[in-house]
């Protein structure tokens, strides 16, 4: 498993409209569920997700879109992922810091290749 752990993004979301006029932080977890034996003995990164492009991509796809649900993110994330990066699995967590007197609300989703 690769992981990246609360990358930190500026996307638009939220279900008013107020709220999705400006982008907001969020934290985004992403484990990538993949058989990484070849790259580690061959230390050939074409073996592998390369989640330095796996985390500028995302951060450059977010930017031209805008959601009403975390949950609709989370799952549009997954959805790009698997398409784009093929891991065997992916899980996606978001953490959102909208609510007052709470760390945070997150929503945690796991998807699949089919």
């Amino acid at each position: 498993m690769i992981e990246i752990n609360d990358l930190e993004v500026h996307f638009k979301v939220g279900v008013p409209d107020e709220e999705r006029a400006v982008a907001q932080k969020l934290l985004i977890t992403i484990r990538l569920y993949l058989d990484f034996e070849q790259a580690a003995s061959t230390d050939d990164l074409n073996h592998t997700i390369d989640y330095y492009r796996l985390t500028r991509d995302l951060i450059e796809w977010g930017n031209h879109r805008e959601w009403k649900l975390i949950e609709t993110l989370a799952s549009h994330i997954a959805e790009w992922v698997l398409r784009d990066f093929q891991p065997a699995r992916v899980e996606i967590q978001i953490k959102k810091f909208i609510l007052p007197d709470t760390q945070f609300v997150g929503v945690s989703i796991e998807r699949s290749r089919q």
